[in-house]
């Protein structure tokens, strides 16, 4: 090979490590803080604007109204069922008891967003326990953020120039797509708990009746698993940053900030194998749905 040849490829292979370079940068600078947001879930999903007014802080026909208005229908359906069993002799519980059911069910109804808010204040506070754990032992801010650049440190130690034909590119090939999915994976979480928090009334009204109550354990379920996982991230980042003090053992530290971001990147499915409920993969997620509530009901 020539060396116009050899400069050709040179080249070449500088320009799509420039490229590479650069988008990189941005998904650095412009993707990362958002994952903070994103996957520390506080009330503030609950008390934002746009949502306090779909689910009835304010005035005006909201999710609340709706399932008040949905009451007479379950007293009408537990009258008939009522009347039926009678001919069917099917188990029905007493009048007595279903008033005092619905009762209950009807003051959780119109609470349903406050004790909403109460669970989740209590996951936000014992995944920023954890993290303060580590911001005291390791005297820096545990999030993705610092974690990006706790590993761009280490990639960009020997040298300032990015090639991607190199271990070291693969390494940040890996990191940045690897948290680009993170970004989508959560990006759904947060919305699908956003759906399950805007259902949470319908959820308490079908405690109502006994062919309903699936429903309410469904809920809580898939609510309590997109909630802990914050609370496995935040386990999961104590350990990222534990081991900063491997950093004089620079290809040891990146292979283990590689096993650290694909445990990130699995978290959800660890989690929903652990606990239960729905899982937020890109790639599974909607099916997982599907099946999750055709094997409920």
């Amino acid at each position: 090979m020539d060396s116009s040849q050899i400069n050709v490829v040179d080249t070449i292979s500088q320009s799509i490590s420039t490229i590479f370079s650069n988008l990189f940068s941005s998904i650095d600078s412009n993707i990362y803080y958002m994952l903070d947001d994103l996957i520390f879930i506080d009330t503030d999903i609950i008390t934002s604007s746009p949502f306090s007014t779909l689910i009835g802080e304010t005035s005006g026909f909201n999710m609340i109204t709706l399932c008040n208005a949905l009451i007479g229908g379950f007293v009408l359906y537990y009258g008939l069922s009522y009347l039926l069993s009678h001919l069917t002799f099917a188990n029905t519980s007493k009048p007595s008891q279903f008033i005092f059911k619905l009762l209950l069910c009807v003051f959780f109804v119109n609470s349903s967003f406050f004790i909403a808010k109460e669970i989740i204040f209590i996951f936000s506070s014992i995944s920023l326990s954890i993290r303060s754990i580590g911001e005291h032992a390791f005297n820096t801010q545990i999030s993705f953020s610092n974690l990006i650049s706790n590993f761009n440190s280490i990639i960009y130690a020997d040298n300032n120039n990015f090639n991607i034909f190199s271990l070291d590119g693969l390494f940040k090939c890996f990191i940045s797509f690897g948290f680009f999915n993170l970004i989508l994976t959560y990006s759904l979480r947060y919305v699908m708990l956003q759906v399950f928090l805007l259902l949470s009334p319908f959820a308490f009204l079908s405690l109502s009746l006994e062919n309903t109550s699936w429903i309410f354990k469904s809920w809580v379920k898939v609510i309590f698993s997109l909630l802990f996982i914050q609370i496995f991230i935040s386990t999961i980042l104590l350990v990222c940053f534990s081991f900063q003090d491997f950093s004089s053992n620079i290809a040891f530290s990146k292979f283990i900030y590689i096993g650290s971001i694909f445990a990130l990147i699995k978290a959800n499915l660890f989690v929903r194998d652990f606990v239960g409920g729905l899982s937020t993969d890109i790639n599974v997620g909607i099916s997982a749905l599907k099946s999750y509530f055709s094997g409920g009901a």
